[in-house]
């Protein structure tokens, strides 16, 4: 009777040992981004910081988010395994110092979007040799599309981890997309994850001719197989500029299969499955 007793006992508190254990964060995430930057980029950030706290909540990663980009430093750091740039950079010195030791030293990171722009002249000029043609690889900014709209994405590496969930071919969030300066494909460093599929074509609106896309090689996400990092062009809402509403009309979050490679690329920098 004891040992029948032990054993049901052992059946209901299991089951919540369990859960109070996995409930631990697995690891910490801080989010770094610039407050007055441009309003789709804006938009962008205050989805990004409500979806991925939810989403941490549920895969049990902590997530926190900071303006303040001085926190960029050792010390600080320290407590977290994953580090994203929200359409954003550091510009001080010490900040980018700082970051590249931590990447050195195996920590990871997710830029999106504008955090890879890069034009001289500019108000962000390609002044960060290291982080624009070696990290992410891509040199300066070229073009973009415009406006902001959907393409076919298509898996060019669906053996990595952060794409072994995806079907071949999905359709993405509404987004700018860029051109950049370096053929990403000429890198053995870089593993391109991403890819706009040429059924996108013509991608973009107008009204430039420039800003419609009818052809060409687009990588939209990839790894520099050197450090423990992703960087994903998506990142920038559409905007009623045109009637003068500021309204935000698309959500980047608002696409599941899109969601789950963000969060499949994040637990993959975090160290899990």
């Amino acid at each position: 009777m004891i040992k029948l007793f032990a054993s049901i006992l052992c059946s209901l508190v299991y089951p919540f040992a369990m859960y109070a254990q996995d409930s631990v964060a697995a690891f910490n995430v801080i989010a770094f981004f610039t407050p007055g930057t441009e309003i789709a980029h804006r938009s962008f950030t205050r989805e990004a910081n409500k979806w991925f706290a939810e989403i941490g909540k549920q895969s049990h990663f902590k997530y926190d988010s900071t303006s303040d980009w001085n926190n960029l430093n050792p010390s600080f750091l320290a407590g977290y395994q994953v580090v994203l740039f929200l359409d954003a950079r550091p510009e001080d010195p010490a900040q980018r110092a700082a970051f590249r030791a931590y990447m050195e030293m195996g920590g990871g990171w997710i830029g999106f979007h504008f955090a890879g722009f890069a034009l001289t002249p500019s108000d962000f000029n390609q002044d960060w040799d290291w982080y624009h043609q070696e990290f992410i690889g891509a040199g300066q900014y070229k073009s973009n599309t415009w406006r902001p709209t959907s393409a076919i994405l298509r898996v060019e590496d669906p053996g990595h981890p952060s794409t072994k969930r995806l079907p071949r071919l999905f359709k993405s969030s509404p987004n700018e997309w860029y051109r950049w300066e370096k053929d990403l494909v000429q890198n053995p460093d870089i593993d391109i994850l991403l890819a706009i599929d040429s059924s996108s074509f013509p991608l973009g609106t107008g009204p430039k001719p420039h800003e419609i896309w009818h052809s060409g090689y687009y990588p939209v996400a990839w790894t520099n197989k050197k450090y423990k990092m992703i960087y994903v062009n998506m990142g920038h809402n559409d905007i009623d500029f045109e009637h003068g509403t500021s309204r935000q009309l698309s959500y980047q979050f608002a696409n599941d299969t899109q969601n789950r490679f963000i969060l499949d690329a994040l637990l993959w920098l975090g160290g899990r499955q």
